[in-house]
């Protein structure tokens, strides 16, 4: 099925903006061929998830099958305190009706599906996480032996040197399930970590848009208009929140593009424990960056992006 330039992937999202976009560049980038999209809740419920997932799959018609599964509709043991809505609209898509799906979710769950996709093709897939790391955390009671069937599993997640985006330490995935998150990275998965160190460098702009609208393909134009539509909502809150103007972080983008061309990012291997019992701390990557380090499991972080050349990367696959 696979030659050895395509990288054969699954994604684990919570279909948001970000998320959106990561999944429309992996549709339209020919060496990615995409096994499955399992959703999880976070930026919005999981049902709505897996709904806006069905709904950008139509509207990109990738010319094959790509089944979607719903996952967890909650952390692993924490209760659920709401959704983003603030920063990624109602519906998740700010705000943008795109026309239903025919497809409906294939019966597995999102666990029982990575499960099985990496027991039946061991070594071969890489699964992208682009929310909490609850289902990866069940696939693993599933199959403990999965740390030896992924590929790698590449998490936009967390953050090292720079401060969170929910609280002054954690960022929003690994904060929506820290339990979760540190399980995963203490599991022994070839975990690569794309964090804010790295995510908010890499920024799209009003003017990459108007160039899209000016050199995308004839087939993306829906998609550019999509994507234009939802990014106005998530600019606005971008300026509000980081006073960032007419641009917003390729956050999800980025994990995706990383998965398949590692050179876009500098990485350094560290031990790293999950923080899940902390007041303040709930969620934050503890790196223990000493010469010596004793506390946490090898995982490597991106720590360096070469951002311009990433956002030409994620433009070209519509142009």
């Amino acid at each position: 099925m696979s030659s050895s330039n395509t990288t054969r992937m699954i994604i684990d999202c919570d279909t948001g903006i970000d998320d959106a976009l990561a999944i429309l560049y992996a549709l339209r980038t020919p060496e990615v061929v995409v096994e499955g999209i399992t959703t999880v809740f976070g930026n919005i419920d999981v049902q709505q998830a897996a709904d806006n997932t069905l709904r950008l799959l139509a509207l990109a018609d990738p010319g094959y099958d790509i089944p979607v599964a719903l996952g967890a509709s909650k952390a692993l043991v924490r209760e659920l305190t709401g959704f983003s809505t603030h920063v990624h609209g109602e519906n998740g898509i700010g705000g943008v009706q795109l026309p239903p799906s025919r497809q409906v979710p294939v019966q597995e769950t999102a666990a029982e599906f990575i499960a099985r996709m990496a027991d039946e093709n061991p070594g071969e897939i890489v699964l992208v996480t682009l929310g909490r790391l609850t289902n990866l955390s069940l696939a693993l009671d599933l199959d403990p032996q999965l740390t030896s069937k992924l590929k790698k599993v590449v998490v936009m997640g967390g953050t090292v040197f720079k401060p969170g985006n929910v609280t002054p330490v954690a960022e929003a995935n690994l904060w929506g399930d820290p339990e979760a998150a540190d399980r995963v990275f203490t599991s022994g998965l070839p975990v690569l970590m794309i964090g804010l160190d790295v995510t908010l460098q890499t920024r799209i702009t009003s003017e990459h848009l108007e160039l899209l609208k000016r050199h995308g393909r004839e087939e993306n134009k829906s998609i550019i208009d999509f994507m234009e539509e939802s990014l106005e909502y998530y600019f606005e809150f971008y300026r509000e929140a980081n006073y960032l103007i007419n641009s917003a972080p390729l956050h999800d983008p980025l994990a995706l593009m990383a998965a398949v061309q590692p050179d876009l990012v500098t990485t350094r291997r560290m031990k790293v424990r999950v923080e899940h019992q902390g007041e303040f701390t709930s969620g934050m990557v503890v790196a223990d960056l000493r010469p010596q380090p004793k506390v946490g499991h090898f995982i490597e972080v991106a720590v360096d992006v070469e951002a311009e050349r990433a956002v030409g990367v994620f433009l070209n696959a519509f142009m």
